[in-house]
């Protein structure tokens, strides 16, 4: 990838390789703001406010043309996700922004055999479709990586530091009016861990200490219930070094009011 967020090899003769949106860094906004827009299509910002730079030129011949170019969507810093194929499908100089739509990879391979059999209004609900599902992916490894990176790659409770046995667990979920993907709203948890919080086997206090529910500590089982669970009963959780990126206190109180009840 190059520096800037349009890139042209120089081997290329007009068209772009790829676009690229830069990773959210936590309290800042993007340099760029690539945004998603009521119809689930990715607004992507010029390059500069001249529409005639050769950067936005070559994206516009890119939608004329209906050549696809990859997207590099940044997850947490040095690290970015590619989608492919991608196209521009409209430019709105007023708004210095290109509307960009996703395909599927799969489909796209066989080439105009297959697209060519669909009708424009066709294609363009199938790739507003696939827009939108390789949106919510990109939103969830996005918020993955920044909590764990921000829990330094270990599980807040038993600070197991195998990433492939790692979440990201929501304190209020995904759906909750106040449940947006920040780190303040995010642990990391084991995926054992991460189970039993989103089950309301274990709750988690304000004052950031482990609970279990009662039945399940005098609970009789196996090694892996004393040692994986009820070992664990009023312990203190493993928080971000840096305040800011802590759970938040009004999130756990409303989270741990939930595990109350049950």
């Amino acid at each position: 990838m190059g520096p800037q967020g349009i890139f042209k090899p120089a081997i290329l003769p007009e068209i772009p390789l790829t676009i690229t949106t830069v990773p959210a860094v936590e309290g800042s906004p993007r340099p760029y703001n690539d945004e998603v827009g009521t119809d689930d299509l990715l607004r992507y910002r010029y390059r500069g406010n001249n529409p005639l730079h050769h950067d936005n030129v070559g994206l516009r011949q890119a939608m004329e043309k209906r050549v696809p170019l990859i997207y590099l969507h940044g997850i947490v810093p040095g690290q970015y996700w590619p989608v492919w194929p991608v196209y521009v499908t409209a430019d709105d100089p007023k708004s210095l922004t290109f509307t960009v739509a996703m395909d599927d990879a799969r489909l796209a391979l066989h080439g105009a055999s297959l697209t060519s059999d669909l009708s424009d209004s066709a294609l363009n609900a199938r790739r507003q479709y696939v827009t939108a599902t390789t949106r919510l992916r990109l939103h969830q490894r996005s918020f993955r990586d920044r909590v764990l990176r921000a829990y330094q790659e270990r599980c807040a409770i038993c600070r197991l530091r195998h990433q492939e046995l790692l979440d990201a667990a929501h304190i209020l979920p995904d759906g909750h009016p106040k449940g947006e993907p920040v780190i303040p709203n995010g642990l990391a948890l084991c995926k054992l861990h991460h189970a039993a919080f989103d089950k309301n086997i274990l709750g988690i206090t304000p004052d950031l200490k482990v609970d279990l529910r009662l039945d399940i500590l005098q609970e009789e089982d196996g090694p892996m219930l004393k040692w994986g669970l009820q070992h664990f009963q009023g312990t203190d959780l493993h928080v971000p070094r840096i305040k800011e990126l802590r759970p938040d206190r009004g999130f756990l109180e409303e989270r741990y009011a939930l595990f109350r009840q049950t």
